[in-house]
């Protein structure tokens, strides 16, 4: 999530807020704040390089690892 500047907020607020508006298992279990997303030349998100990024600076390298269908 980017935060406009001169804004605060947590992770728990975001959190607290959510659930009075969407279901409990839609809920984020991490809330990362960042600067800005890795995008390609034609201005896309790289969405699996978040998700490197994510894995790592979370050390869910296990969960990842799990095979699913």
């Amino acid at each position: 999530m980017i935060l406009n500047p001169g804004s605060e907020v947590g992770a728990e607020d975001l959190r607290a807020y959510c659930r009075g508006q969407i279901a409990h298992y839609k809920i984020p279990r991490y809330v990362m704040f960042v600067d800005g997303w890795p995008m390609t030349v034609s201005g896309k998100v790289q969405k699996y390089k978040m998700r490197e990024e994510s894995i790592e600076k979370l050390g869910l390298q296990e969960a990842a690892a799990t095979v699913t269908a």
